[in-house]
């Protein structure tokens, strides 16, 4: 039996209600659309098939036995938070609405989720990844600067692609970069990457601009800014080519640098302001990577570890 005739009309029609007003309001994506309809519709087989209640009636209990079976059958805590945000996000539309007069999901607590450590690099990794690019043509000049700045200032990749010419000084050794917020910092790009940048520019832009005029720092034969798209399968085919075979994008250096400045003795709000976050806690994150390697190191190289 189709899952819509395990629906009652009037909980297709609410749960109908709810997508067109996220999608004209807030403008949520399809996945994200899919995401909330899969979820609303399961919580609603399960109130026809244990109580013959319908979503508008569900009390407090009967979401929280919804969300015990999804743990019982597998459901991880971030599957379940997912789950808890979309019921939330429903029950206070249908309040807003003065569809319920009261929210049922309002005292339920979310699971508790560990943070994820970032997937990093280690130092002869990127030694390797910044070194396949082949140097003696204008493309495979332009994508080693990029890799060099990428690293060298833990850049985000849509900062990367969106420098212009303006915002780098080569004299000065510093790139200016507006990042999320439009939150302005400058960061040292250090020597190694300064050269490189130099001989692109010198020898590697004009050729892959030809005929064409653009203000962007990083250029496509077409004259355009480079695509994150493109730039992300740039990283991949390095890293395969270099025999990486942990997973990888762009953003892979960007916490490689924030982990191999930590383990060179960095201060953690220095780190804060290079990676451009408005807050501390998000930097914190990286203590925990340069913990792991010290104890690896302690119990690889100390005589009782």
């Amino acid at each position: 039996m189709p899952r819509s005739e395990l629906l009652h009309a009037d909980d297709l029609a609410l749960i109908e209600l709810f997508q067109d007003n996220l999608w004209v309001e807030r403008g949520v994506s399809d996945n994200t659309l899919s995401a909330y309809s899969s979820d609303l519709r399961g919580l609603a087989e399960m109130l026809t098939a244990t109580s013959a209640r319908r979503l508008q009636d569900a009390q407090r209990g009967d979401l929280l036995a919804y969300l015990a079976a999804r743990v019982k059958g597998g459901a991880q805590p971030r599957t379940t938070a997912r789950l808890l945000s979309s019921v939330r996000r429903f029950y206070r539309y249908l309040l807003r609405e003065g569809r319920i007069e009261e929210d049922p999901s309002a005292l339920i607590e979310a699971p508790k989720l560990g943070r994820s450590l970032p997937k990093s690099l280690t130092e002869s990794d990127v030694e390797s990844l910044l070194a396949m690019p082949k140097v003696g043509d204008a493309l495979g000049l332009r994508d080693r600067a990029m890799l060099e700045l990428l690293y060298a200032c833990g850049l985000r990749v849509s900062e990367l692609v969106g420098l212009t010419q303006a915002e780098v000084s080569l004299t000065q050794g510093v790139v200016r970069i507006f990042g999320k917020g439009g939150k302005e910092r400058l960061v040292p790009m250090g020597e190694e990457s300064v050269e490189w940048l130099e001989r692109y520019l010198r020898q590697a832009r004009a050729e892959l601009l030809g005929v064409h005029r653009s203000e962007a720092l990083f250029v496509t034969r077409r004259g355009d800014l480079m695509t994150r798209q493109a730039f992300w399968y740039l990283i991949k085919r390095y890293a395969l080519e270099a025999g990486i075979h942990k997973p990888i994008s762009p953003h892979t250096l960007r916490h490689a640098f924030a982990t191999h400045l930590l383990n060179h003795g960095a201060d953690l709000r220095v780190l804060q302001m290079l990676l451009g976050h408005s807050d501390l806690s998000t930097t914190q994150i990286y203590t925990h990577v340069a913990r792991e390697r010290l104890k690896s190191m302690h119990a690889q190289h100390h005589p009782r570890g």
